[in-house]
């Protein structure tokens, strides 16, 4: 009996993490990790954009994830996405899409502290499939920095 409900539970718990593992997020849900993101930070700034880094307590969910760049630089600081983790250390007002179309002063622009904005760009997801596709991402502004959370369209 005991072995039929862990096999059970551990059934239900495969299920759960592929369905959520590899969802798609929404726009609601991008928003709402943006706001989680702005708690973190707010209580401990160092912490936060390490577990961003490595993909850490919630902050890479599927495929939304959130990115941070001071604003004093605009050096990317902090993302979850794998995929572009060469971008690090990198002036996000530089970034551009394989088309060529130079997203980053967008998002460096919409980072304004006590309001949320949203910006439209392409970027690659956070799975295996690295192809660049349409997104929009919430950014902000919090603690000195520019932070953001996107998702897919």
């Amino acid at each position: 009996m005991f072995r039929k409900l862990v096999i059970g539970a551990l059934g239900v718990m495969a299920v759960l993490f592929s369905t959520t593992a590899f969802a798609q997020g929404t726009a609601a849900d991008a928003k709402a990790m943006l706001e989680k993101t702005v708690a973190a930070i707010k209580a401990d700034k160092a912490k936060t954009l390490d577990q961003i880094n490595k993909g850490e307590n919630g902050f890479l969910a599927g495929d939304l994830y959130p990115f941070c760049f001071n604003l004093s630089d605009a050096l990317l600081v902090a993302v979850g996405n794998p995929n572009v983790k060469g971008l690090l250390g990198k002036d996000a007002r530089t970034f551009k899409d394989p088309t060529g179309d130079v997203y980053g002063p967008k998002l460096f622009d919409a980072a304004k502290e006590g309001q949320v904005n949203e910006v439209s760009y392409m970027s690659p997801k956070a799975g295996a499939d690295k192809t660049w596709v349409p997104k929009a991402s919430f950014v902000t502004a919090v603690a000195g920095l520019g932070c953001g959370v996107g998702y897919y369209k």
